[in-house]
């Protein structure tokens, strides 16, 4: 009998043990493209040409739940009501495909899931600017279904700063860390990927409950400052919580921090933010690209990443979170969704073991977030609802 390969490995662990996967922009790439009609973009089919992820895709990379991101721009009039077409996007795509996926709104949920085979699906809220400094906003997108929020995205927020802002509160405000307790006591996972490492060392301080890093790399490994400095790594195992390994070749890999930053610019010099993934900037960045050889990430350049943080924080407290449909650009060997076993593979030729995998891809991911709930049981009898406000806090 010939033995298996390093990839077929893969496929029969993530089989029993599937990825749970902290952050997909899949919901802001259809309101993007296609402004929600989902027929237009027909998760059940291969949608290869215009997205990362669709249900056959997510299926070959052995992913057993998702956080599906409803973020929204900061910059937009009304971030509260597209963060709610945002979460109504993600409801309509759970009703088109009840065989595939799955509500969920808990760890029992995700476990549910993966015993009936469909993908769990949870959301995430990508930036505090979706609460709008409203305690009572964050519990309405709690009752919605949202299980975490990144404190900020790319911007500070008034009551945190961001960790490719210019620094205003020096890491969380008295609101800030009101917010953090709020969450806790709800039973929101407090997520750290985008904040500055001031807020997440305040962050730290200030939580009752194990947080999230929903997509971030090592900083000692790629020195970007959306990734988490070491000194925070090892404060996870006091804490509980798990970093979740992104995969965008921005953050994680040196070189093409350094080409990105280039490439921004002249996205800026063509009247485009730098972010921008519609047809006509994405036209720009590969004429750019032609002139400018895009320096490529692989899938050993994000297993050196984990390597390191499992050295620094224990295998107890490492995810993934590949930011799929977030990110113009990806490793090779991580195209798209269906990319996963090909980390599997290379993690196991690199002697993890059965063990360690399975934490990674599946049990630490729902660890956190009935660590999170456990904690809420308890802070629901002993506190009431915030209704702090950030004038009454920070003046």
């Amino acid at each position: 009998m010939t033995a298996m390969t390093s990839l077929e490995e893969a496929r029969e662990l993530l089989r029993e043990f599937p990825v749970a996967d902290g952050h997909n922009d899949l919901p802001w790439a259809l309101r993007e493209q296609v402004r929600y009609d989902l027929d237009a973009r027909d998760i059940a089919t291969a949608q290869n040409a215009h997205l990362h992820t669709d249900i056959p895709r997510l299926r070959e990379g052995g992913v057993g739940a998702q956080y599906w991101s409803v973020y929204v721009r900061a910059d937009l009039p009304e971030p509260v009501s597209a963060t709610l077409e945002q979460i109504d996007c993600v409801r309509q795509l759970l009703a088109r495909h009840p065989a595939d996926l799955a509500p969920a709104l808990t760890a029992a949920d995700m476990e549910a899931a993966r015993g009936q085979g469909r993908i769990a699906s949870l959301m995430g809220a990508e930036g505090g600017h979706s609460i709008a400094n409203s305690l009572a906003t964050l519990r309405a997108l709690y009752a919605l279904g949202v299980r975490y929020l990144t404190l900020t995205h790319n911007h500070n927020v008034a009551w945190a700063d961001s960790a490719t802002d210019v620094p205003a509160v020096g890491g969380l405000s008295a609101f800030g860390r009101e917010v953090v307790r709020e969450m806790n006591r709800l039973g929101m996972l407090v997520d750290l990927s985008h904040v500055a490492a001031t807020t997440m060392r305040d962050a730290l301080d200030a939580t009752e409950a194990p947080v999230i890093f929903s997509h971030s790399s090592s900083r000692a490994v790629c020195d970007h400052p959306r990734n988490i400095p070491d000194d925070v790594l090892e404060r996870l195992p006091a804490n509980g919580g798990v970093a979740m390994v992104t995969f965008v070749p921005k953050f994680v890999l040196q070189e093409a921090v350094d080409w990105t930053a280039a490439a921004d610019e002249n996205m800026r010099a063509h009247g485009f933010h730098h972010l921008d993934t519609t047809a006509e900037a994405m036209k720009v960045h590969r004429a750019f690209e032609e002139s400018h050889p895009r320096p490529v990430a692989t899938v050993a350049t994000v297993a050196d990443h984990l390597d390191h943080m499992r050295e620094v924080a224990g295998i107890d407290h490492l995810g993934i979170g590949g930011d799929y449909d977030g990110t113009a650009f990806t490793p090779d060997g991580l195209n798209d969704v269906s990319g996963y076993p090909n980390l599997i593979a290379e993690l196991l030729d690199r002697g993890w073991s059965r063990a360690d995998l399975a934490k990674l891809t599946w049990q630490n991911a729902v660890r956190v977030l009935s660590a999170a709930e456990d904690v809420s049981r308890d802070l629901r009898t002993r506190r009431a609802p915030s209704n702090a406000t950030i004038e009454s806090l920070d003046g």
